[in-house]
């Protein structure tokens, strides 16, 4: 039972700009942290590249989720990949960067969820039956963070 979101967003920005933002996981850290998460680089690395993890610790609906975030591919200023374990579901996710002109670039999103017990598995089941909701909610919110970097990056420049 996998469950599946996609979406897709142009960004007005050069693409070499546009993966920078994307991959800044320092600010991405600083952001979790402000909303009340706790993060820490669990890899012995300083650098990021593949092999790169995290853990973190953040409330989710009035209880306390641990999840960690590996980064399996790494291909600037192209692809990133992830994967990340929490209360056994393993989620797969996969960021495309494609320059459709010097001055715009297209950015594919997908998120693969997969139960790995059980207890996994009648945690997603709503998820399942609920996934037209959810796959609005999923292209909503990266459109609305592909604006939001558009915007910051437009500002700067």
């Amino acid at each position: 039972m996998r469950v599946n979101f996609t979406a897709q967003e142009d960004i007005k920005a050069p693409l070499d700009q546009v993966f920078a933002e994307l991959s800044d996981f320092e600010a991405i850290l600083a952001a979790v942290t402000q909303q009340g998460g706790e993060v820490q680089r669990t890899d012995d690395g300083d650098a990021t590249g593949v092999g790169s993890r995290w853990s973190s610790a953040f409330e989710l609906n009035d209880k306390m989720r641990e999840i960690t975030v590996t980064l399996t591919e790494y291909v600037p200023p192209n692809a990133m990949a992830f994967v990340a374990v929490s209360a056994g579901i393993e989620l797969q996710a996969r960021v495309d960067l494609v320059a459709l002109t010097s001055v715009e670039t297209r950015v594919d999103v997908v998120v693969d969820m997969l139960p790995k017990t059980m207890s996994a598995r009648l945690l997603m089941q709503p998820m399942k039956l609920a996934r037209g909701k959810l796959a609005d909610k999923f292209q909503s919110r990266v459109k609305t963070y592909a604006k939001e970097l558009e915007t910051r990056l437009n500002h700067t420049a």
